[in-house]
């Protein structure tokens, strides 16, 4: 864990949270700040900055933990669709540096839409996969 991660130190019990699940590895929370009502955010106890950061081995576990608290913070406001966002890194919205996941219950009329569309060239789309497939094997 550490000593300055806002995470951490709910995890602690140093600073309150409204909880929604907790076991022996992962925590789930209400967030204060949220999008819509039943806003979640779910992460393991361990402290991992990144979810690139993060050993396969955990990953499962979070997101089954995701999915569940998704599903319920949706059936909890009325809705059964969600959203599952990780934002990784300060450049994709990351704002605290410990892995986390949030689950947003959506509806119809909620305001919030997906990102902007860009035009990509098919020349860099094809560039593009074929760094991908080196990396990935």
């Amino acid at each position: 864990m550490s000593e300055t991660c806002i995470f951490c130190r709910i995890v602690k019990g140093e600073i309150p949270a409204l909880k929604v699940y907790e076991d022996d590895d992962l925590i789930a929370f209400l967030d204060i700040q949220p999008a819509n009502p039943g806003h979640t955010l779910i992460m393991p106890k361990e402290h991992y900055p990144s979810l690139a950061e993060t050993p396969d081995e955990e990953l499962g576990k979070l997101f089954i933990a995701a999915k569940r608290a998704a599903k319920a913070a949706a059936d909890a406001v009325g809705t059964s669709d969600f959203n599952l966002i990780v934002n990784n890194g300060p450049d994709a919205g990351q704002i605290i540096g410990h892995v986390h996941i949030h689950a947003i219950p959506r509806f119809a009329d909620d305001g919030h839409r997906h990102w902007a569309k860009k035009s990509v060239s098919e020349e860099t789309m094809k560039d593009v996969a074929a760094k991908m497939k080196d990396r990935l094997g």
